[in-house]
């Protein structure tokens, strides 16, 4: 029986390039809930639920360790999103958002450049210290690091409904588009040219929907 989760199972092969079926299904399912976020529609957290079960696999048959750490937090932040958005919406309240206070912000982003450079050093080594666990050496290791610490910055201001977490998954969309073209995961990356439109939307959007419940 066929191995689904596995990147050696093949869904289609379009113009040389290999698709996998944990590749293509968590591409369009992340993409899908990306999508519904910017939208605000709740339905956006049992999706991506479902989506960053198929990338864990996917990333860490890549080496890609950060990554597939990152979707295990994902997972505990949607869930905690899809019971805060619900919980909200019950009240029959709306979801507000703008951005954080200016000394809010820069707090934010010292902390992901630091805790992403000491995660960068530790995925760097990881192969060593945990040889059994991760048997290659993690590829694009400080990059991959303060990218993943980036999103998980973003994820959680999602779920807060901050404006500025679209600003960091602009920074991470494009730092992403450069890392899996390089690493040949070419399916991944041209997701990540149209979740960098999406980002630039959902930062609109919720900009203005937050301009327009303060005019209420």
């Amino acid at each position: 029986m066929p191995n689904f989760l596995s990147v050696e199972t093949i869904f289609f092969t379009v113009l040389g390039y290999s698709v996998s079926y944990v590749e293509f299904f968590g591409t369009v399912l992340y993409f899908a809930s990306v999508w519904l976020i910017a939208k605000k529609n709740s339905l956006t957290w049992p999706v991506g639920i479902v989506s960053v079960i198929l990338y864990f696999a996917l990333f860490y048959q890549y080496q890609l360790y950060s990554d597939a750490m990152e979707q295990i937090y994902y997972l505990f932040a949607s869930a905690y999103g899809w019971w805060a958005w619900n919980r909200i919406q019950k009240k029959g309240e709306g979801l507000p958002s703008g951005f954080s206070k200016k000394s809010v912000i820069a707090i934010w982003a010292s902390c992901n450049l630091v805790v992403g450079f000491v995660l960068g050093f530790i995925m760097s080594n990881i192969h060593l210290w945990l040889p059994s666990l991760f048997p290659a050496a993690a590829s694009y290791a400080y990059l991959d690091a303060v990218t993943t610490v980036m999103s998980f910055s973003a994820m959680w201001l999602l779920t807060l409904r901050r404006a500025e977490s679209w600003v960091y998954w602009i920074i991470v969309d494009i730092a992403a588009i450069y890392l899996y073209f390089t690493k040949g995961i070419a399916f991944v990356g041209l997701q990540y040219i149209a979740l960098t439109g999406i980002a630039v939307y959902g930062l609109f959007n919720w900009y203005r929907s937050r301009e327009s419940l303060s005019s209420n």
